[in-house]
């Protein structure tokens, strides 16, 4: 006697998954060479007519089974955290009926790369006759700047190399006349390559962006002009990532972190004793100090520091080479301003010491403002100009006012930047969403504790100012630190919807 749960064995036993659908036509059917070539273009773009090769794909079909990302993963042979395609979901705002919708991502392959643009040594490049955005793997110095600059989250760091790689499309596969992995492993051909017309609105917005403004989770698509066709199905203006309000934390940059609170702090105290000489030459010796380690610290940011050397190439579109020269320029004024007190006197000493002392204020506030815009540049709110200005150039004056023996102006500045970085907290309770709402949640979740240990520590160097400057400085330091990283830790990052981040930053 066969019973229910002998039955339902039985009918489970021939049911199949769509891949297993697709693979027994794909066994079945004799030739299906014709069928292929519909996924990608018969004959390459037309570089006359401003043409390149873009992904379309049919939201109709998308069912989210992720053959796509397997076989991507399989093909390049990424490292067990990469993944160079996503699939995510999207669902539908407050309207009725509910609404969601499964959709593949890549690489966008941008008109106009923030990657490309943003990367100090030159390790992208937009093919002129594909249009395909390649990253240069043996150029690349693993600095991630190309990472905090794409608005779709797309290039990977791999811990393994050293560096940022991304999808190229699977360039040599399409010269080859043979369909990317993603396309050819769909088992209901929802991805194809197509040829489009640069200067034409691209579609990537009408799934990511249309309606939705600032409260979107993904950048405006006018920043980069994405030409990823979307098709088949035409999504509510309503519609969001569905992941958009999980309150995952981003990447520390401990080496970042470092490098900006030491930097900024040693040019502080370095300032403070070119305004007030009677400071003392301690102060300075602090000064340089922490400067030079911040400079070291920034090494340990770069997956292949030895290239470095090659910052120079970006300089005309990147605020990073902008930095690393602005720097690199300001290094000798400080080794040169602590020196002197330590050489016997010559015959030039003293006008090279004024000279030191005019210019070391003027470059540092240069380098410091470029160290500004590298974060402005992203594109991401919590970064802007006048927020991220507020925060770099309110240590830098910070420590110069905590040498100065002036412990009621530090105590007033000080409290001034604590009330002005907890007022961004109200934006908390926010109804509708927006990058700005999504970080103050951060900071009052999973960063309350970073965020009021920074506030105890510094009202406590307030309080170690009328004593002495030296507490004071010490813990206005590790104030600053605990500041800066929740400055990177708490930012709305930018991405495609159903990427819930780096695992890294979720553990």
């Amino acid at each position: 006697m066969q019973t229910l749960i002998d039955e339902l064995l039985s009918e489970q036993s021939v049911l199949q998954t769509p891949v297993a659908k697709f693979s027994e036509v794909h066994d079945r059917l004799p030739d299906l060479q014709p069928h292929y070539r519909q996924l990608i273009p018969l004959e390459k773009p037309d570089k006359g007519e401003g043409e390149q090769y873009a992904f379309e794909v049919a939201l109709d079909r998308c069912t989210g089974c992720k053959a796509c990302v397997s076989a991507c993963h399989s093909l390049n042979g990424l490292d067990e955290d990469e993944s160079w395609r996503d699939v995510g979901v999207m669902v539908g705002g407050g309207e009725a009926p509910a609404w969601q919708q499964t959709v593949t991502t890549a690489c966008h392959h941008c008109e106009d790369p923030a990657c490309l643009n943003g990367c100090p040594v030159e390790a992208y490049e937009k093919e002129e006759d594909t249009g395909i955005v390649r990253h240069l793997d043996d150029q690349c110095i693993g600095c991630s700047y190309c990472i905090l600059k794409c608005p779709y989250d797309v290039p990977k760091y791999s811990k393994k190399r050293g560096i940022v790689r991304k999808c190229d499309m699977c360039h040599q596969r399409l010269m080859e006349g043979e369909a990317p992995a993603c396309v050819q492993s769909c088992p209901t051909e929802a991805i194809r390559i197509v040829t489009v017309k640069t200067g034409e609105a691209a579609q990537a917005e009408r799934v990511f962006m249309e309606g939705q403004g600032e409260h979107s989770a993904l950048a405006e698509s006018d920043i980069t002009l994405p030409t990823t066709r979307y098709t088949g199905r035409r999504l509510p203006a309503t519609a969001y990532a569905a992941d958009r309000d999980v309150l995952v934390v981003q990447h520390s940059h401990w080496p970042l972190v470092l490098m900006l609170v030491l930097t900024q702090s040693g040019l502080g105290l370095l300032l403070a004793t070119c305004l007030q000489p009677a400071a003392g030459v301690a102060f300075s010796l602090v000064g340089v100090s922490l400067f030079m380690a911040g400079m070291v610290s920034a090494v340990f940011h770069l997956g292949q520091p030895l290239k470095a050397w090659r910052f120079f190439l970006g300089l005309r579109t990147s605020w990073l080479s902008r930095e690393i020269l602005a720097f690199s320029v300001l290094v000798p004024l400080p080794l040169l301003w602590i020196g002197l007190n330590f050489i016997s006197d010559f015959t030039f000493k003293d006008s090279l010491f004024a000279t030191v002392r005019m210019l070391m204020p003027l470059f540092a506030l240069l380098a410091v403002f470029t160290s500004v815009m590298i974060y402005h540049d992203t594109k991401r709110s919590l970064w802007r100009v006048d927020r991220t200005s507020l925060r770099f150039f309110g240590t830098l004056l910070l420590m110069g006012v905590a040498v100065l023996d002036q412990p009621w102006i530090f105590g007033i500045l000080t409290m001034a930047k604590l009330a002005w970085e907890y007022s961004f907290l109200r934006l908390r309770t926010q109804k509708d969403w927006s990058p700005d709402a999504h970080s103050a949640r951060l900071m009052a979740g999973p960063l309350r504790f970073a965020c009021m240990l920074r506030g105890t520590m510094a009202l406590c160097a307030v309080g170690a100012s009328f004593v002495s400057p030296w507490p004071a400085i010490f813990l206005l330091l590790g104030a600053e630190l605990l500041e800066r990283m929740v400055f990177f830790r708490a930012v709305s990052a930018p991405k495609m919807p159903g990427n819930f981040g780096p695992r890294s930053a979720q553990s």
